[in-house]
């Protein structure tokens, strides 16, 4: 494959998104005080986490729950926390809706920017600083509590956790985009947020890992609440990523998760790029 050449139009592209990308990191740097204390303020729960799954093992007497031990059980929290720095994404959906609530969004529509685009950019641009701010105290939690980890797993799984931390993003931007689409039939949509964001944290596996709902019925002939939640996106989220590196979901289930994940990134830049265009044809801005 050769490289575009200059002046065509993959080349203007290859600028385009090269300049948004540029200004969005010079925004975010702006603030990398803020950054680094939000980043620090991150690490707090981990202590509480420790000392309540701590408490569970000892009230039950068990060494394991749902296959997880107390050592996966912390690792598996860390992990979440890792997956949840690609995955989420605040302010995404409130900030898309409150553009086309106070009309700012009409400025996309008569440049040659796309919104999308410009949006995924900035985001690209957030996560970069934070991972820059970030990289150093999350390696030293890391190194603390080394002794909770497994010994590291070999090159396969690795390189699919970062594939599958990679889709995590896309696939957490893409639903939030979507959602603040919605602002184009809706002028309020932080309670639909709000919902969304509660089922995230409840299915994501964020909160506990999605194997201890295994022994649930879901109500469908042979099936578990965990088999259903398997097919949803809210566990690519968080659970995903962090149970690939402990060796929970292996060979072809792992395949088969990885395409479940890509299928589901797929379905939300269609149902996204839909809820744009179909928005923008009933959208009228007046004024400023």
């Amino acid at each position: 494959m050769t490289a575009p050449a200059p002046g065509s139009p993959m080349w203007a592209g290859l600028r385009t998104w090269w300049t948004m990308l540029s200004i969005c990191l010079e925004e975010r740097l702006v603030y990398r005080g803020d950054f680094a204390l939000g980043t620090l303020m991150r690490f707090l729960p981990i202590v509480t986490q420790v000392f309540l799954w701590t408490a569970v093992f000892a009230a039950s007497s068990r060494t394991d729950i749902a296959g997880y031990s107390r050592n996966d059980i912390v690792a598996y929290y860390l992990l979440t926390m890792l997956t949840r720095a690609f995955s989420s994404m605040p302010g995404l959906a409130g900030g898309i809706a409150r553009s086309v609530r106070d009309g700012s969004v009409k400025k996309y529509l008569v440049q040659p920017v796309d919104y999308v685009s410009f949006l995924l950019a900035a985001r690209i641009a957030h996560k970069l600083v934070y991972y820059v701010v970030a990289a150093l105290p999350f390696a030293g939690v890391f190194w603390v509590c080394r002794g909770y980890f497994p010994p590291p797993p070999d090159a396969a799984t690795i390189a699919a956790c970062v594939v599958s931390l990679l889709l995590s993003f896309l696939l957490g931007f893409f639903m939030e985009a979507t959602l603040g689409m919605l602002g184009f039939w809706f002028m309020e949509v932080s309670s639909i947020v709000f919902g969304y964001m509660l089922v995230q944290y409840l299915l994501s596996g964020h909160m506990f890992p999605i194997d201890m709902l295994a022994g649930i019925p879901s109500g469908l002939p042979g099936t578990s609440v965990a088999d259903v939640v398997h097919w949803l996106p809210f566990e690519y989220t968080a659970y995903f990523p962090a149970a690939v590196w402990l060796g929970k979901i292996r060979g072809m289930e792992l395949a088969r998760a990885l395409a479940i994940e890509a299928g589901w990134v797929l379905v939300m830049v269609v149902a996204c790029r839909i809820a744009w265009r179909r928005g923008t044809r009933r959208y009228s801005a007046f004024g400023g």
